[in-house]
């Protein structure tokens, strides 16, 4: 089964057209790369697809249904503008309440919470205030927050933005292990360079 077919999607602004019959197919058990040049229209695709815009014609299909307000729940989304939710908000805290938002009961989101932090090597950044983190130490966390919930499709809009090479093969290396969960990754790297 696909995970994600879009077929002729479209989308204008105005007198530009973002959009203009895209189609693509992406399998399960797969990771996609969605490469192109800025203003090519990566980042409005993603954001049809997470249903914060509309499309003026297309049709999109998610494990084999037509695009509905159900599947916001399967998808993990790492939006290309970043911000947590709150900068007086402690680091576990914030994830706590952003995986019950996705139906994680607390014990389940507290586990999961454990299991990431640990990953990262990041167990003393729960009591952290979200206002002292960099902005590195910030996109690790929002990392987290989009896999909690083992979403069935995973995109990650230019997911490597602001990483040094470290971190960044950090976050690389993370990818491969969510291959575990057999879940579909799509991705925007800009210009084509990742």
């Amino acid at each position: 089964m696909n995970a994600l077919i879009t077929r002729d999607v479209t989308k204008r602004y105005a007198n530009h057209t973002a959009l203009d019959h895209v189609s693509i197919t992406i399998p399960e058990k797969t990771i996609y790369g969605l490469l192109g040049p800025n203003g090519a229209g990566k980042t409005t695709l993603i954001r049809i697809i997470n249903q914060i815009i509309n499309m003026e014609e297309g049709q999109i299909e998610i494990f084999g249904e037509p695009l509905q307000e159900k599947h916001i729940g399967m998808i993990g989304y790492l939006p290309e503008e970043r911000g947590l939710f709150t900068k007086k908000m402690k680091v576990g805290e914030q994830l706590l309440y952003l995986a019950q938002l996705k139906g994680l009961s607390r014990k389940q989101a507290l586990e999961r919470i454990k299991v990431w932090l640990e990953k990262f090597e990041i167990k003393d950044w729960w009591g952290k205030k979200v206002e002292d983190l960099s902005k590195g130490m910030a996109q690790k966390v929002q990392f987290i927050s989009t896999v909690l919930h083992q979403p069935k499709l995973i995109i990650l809009d230019e997911p490597f933005s602001g990483f040094d090479p470290v971190n960044a093969q950090l976050i690389t290396e993370k990818f491969w292990n969510l291959k575990k969960w057999e879940a579909p990754l799509f991705f925007h790297a800009p210009n084509g360079n990742r």
